[in-house]
């Protein structure tokens, strides 16, 4: 939740009936990270799922917003999505390619961008049975990375109806740029492998 603050005039233009709002990423570490809505068709063959969006993801409200993230290049030389467009042109040509996104967990508590910072007990998983009973056309559910794997595995799977605990699941590396031991052209050839 944002702050809000009155200040008297101190010759920078404010006064006592200036109010600040201070950005969300001020706001008590404790708080929830709420997650992004899927982007989704139902004729969609691959589902690609993240864990949790980062902190830049979040303030722009933008899937793999942060610049060092790999994941648009990925998807420019896979499916054709350019990936200097327009976010809401990525995600039409995205759509078109048969592509859905989304992230195993809708909501937890994280100080910062990184997985490893996510607090276990605080994690509410997306109703992925849900979107997987729409999704009739889907072949593979690509994790984008260990992290979204072990997330759906530990709160999904056991909620899955038979059928779709058997769509097929692989994991790619991560195009976080947390994960930088592996170069672009490396995980690209690594994703295309995980293509149906």
């Amino acid at each position: 939740m944002a702050e809000h603050d009155s200040h008297s005039d101190t010759g920078s233009g404010l006064n006592s009936e200036t109010e600040i709002v201070l950005p969300d990423s001020f706001a008590d570490v404790d708080s929830m990270c709420v997650g992004l809505a899927p982007v989704w068709c139902p004729d969609a063959r691959i589902l690609i799922l993240g864990s949790m969006p980062g902190q830049r993801s979040l303030e722009l409200q933008a899937y793999y917003a942060h610049p060092r993230n790999a994941f648009w290049q990925i998807a420019e030389a896979l499916f054709g999505v350019p990936a200097e467009a327009p976010y809401a042109q990525r995600l039409g040509r995205l759509i078109d390619a048969g592509v859905a996104l989304w992230d195993v967990i809708g909501r937890c508590r994280r100080r910062g961008s990184l997985d490893q910072h996510i607090e276990p007990d605080s994690v509410e998983a997306n109703d992925l049975s849900g979107l997987l009973q729409r999704s009739v056309q889907l072949e593979r559910i690509i994790f984008n990375g260990a992290a979204a794997e072990a997330a759906f595995r530990r709160h999904v799977v056991p909620g899955l109806a038979p059928q779709l605990a058997a769509i097929e699941r692989v994991r790619v590396p991560s195009t976080s740029p947390a994960h930088a031991a592996m170069s672009r052209a490396a995980k690209i050839e690594a994703w295309r492998g995980a293509l149906p």
